[in-house]
């Protein structure tokens, strides 16, 4: 597995990265991720359970959860990873906003190769799971699902909103609709190249460096199917029709450093989303998730601050407070109204 190489001792915040997937030595494949190795993360593996499940009729087909909170919540944040990650890349957004009383899942799905396919699994995951609606995060390629399964559910809709970071509208930005039909047939150690060729190189932050390790050790551990119809639902030719999104709240985060996104991307998904709340980073990478998570999730709090108190919160405390105040009301309507005087 690739690393990024730490720098001298007396550079604690910057590191140089290099990534070369398909170099790796044995000494590197046995190392971890600085993130991989932190407290943090090996207590969330330890206390959070991966489900399996298969809702499709191929059985082959097993979506990945990390499903943690409050089972009360109706209404959960679900997270989406891009292309190049999976479920537990969302960890740091699972530990911080449970402890508030939030219900997340973090999903990891299975090998789609259209996206009628995608949509309709996920729908199934939902009905799997007992869950009418949900809130979105996506992550690039995670963002343009989420978009997706509004506007497939839009009729009956199963998206209540969505924060889309680092995201976009269309995907002819790539460039590769061309070539998406033969993904398939590429070896697993191209398309990871590919990938990686939009992955920050050289010196930078700690906090991003050791976002881009962790997330270079995740792709390492994708098989060549689960990266090549990922990249085919990323570079097939589609794009958004946002009139069909037009009850659902989005907001748009993006990082204002070098991302993978172009400006004129994020300029493109700003006329989409002309409503659209905008919580914009100063830096963090491609993978802010990870490199600014305390800023994420403040921002994903906001986000969902909208909902309080209403069956579509994604917070217990909130959900228990409007139930409280239902009671209330009821309670107060049921008391019989006293006469004024004594009527002698």
């Amino acid at each position: 597995m690739a690393r990024a190489l730490r720098a001298p001792q007396h550079q604690q915040a910057t590191r140089q990265v290099h990534t070369n997937i398909g170099r790796e030595t044995h000494v590197d494949r046995q190392r971890m991720a600085d993130i991989s190795r932190s407290r943090e993360y090996q207590s969330f593996r330890s206390t959070v359970p991966q489900k399996k499940l298969v809702v499709d009729d191929d059985d082959t087909k097993e979506w990945k959860l990390f499903d943690s909170g409050p089972r009360s919540v109706a209404c959960p944040l679900l997270c989406l990873p891009p292309a190049s990650g999976t479920a537990d890349i969302f960890y740091k957004q699972i530990v911080a906003l449970t402890a508030l009383g939030y219900r997340v899942i973090a999903a990891e799905y299975p090998v789609y190769w259209n996206l009628n396919e995608w949509n309709e699994g996920l729908r199934k995951l939902l009905d799997y799971l007992k869950i009418d609606k949900v809130h979105i995060f996506g992550a690039s390629l995670g963002g343009f699902l989420a978009q997706k399964f509004a506007e497939y559910t839009f009729r009956s809709p199963r998206v209540a909103s969505i924060v889309m970071c680092n995201s976009f509208t269309d995907t002819s930005v790539f460039e590769q609709a061309d070539s998406a039909p033969v993904f398939w047939l590429m070896p697993a150690l191209v398309l990871k190249k590919m990938v990686m060729g939009n992955f920050n190189q050289g010196v930078m932050e700690s906090e991003i460096a050791n976002s881009i390790d962790f997330m270079v050790e995740k792709l390492d551990g994708l098989s060549q199917q689960q990266l090549s119809s990922r990249l085919t639902l990323n570079c097939m030719a589609s794009y958004i029709e946002p009139q069909k999104l037009k009850d659902v709240a989005v907001t748009i985060m993006d990082v204002f450093d070098d991302c993978a996104l172009t400006d004129t991307v994020r300029d493109e998904t700003y006329k989409c989303y002309p409503e659209a709340r905008r919580a914009h980073l100063k830096g963090g990478g491609n993978f802010p998730f990870l490199s600014r998570s305390a800023e994420v999730n403040l921002h994903l709090q906001i986000h969902l601050r909208q909902f309080s108190d209403t069956k579509y919160s994604a917070n217990d405390a909130d959900r228990t407070r409007s139930t409280s105040a239902t009671c209330r009301e009821e309670a107060c309507s049921s008391v019989p109204n006293q006469p004024h005087g004594s009527g002698h």
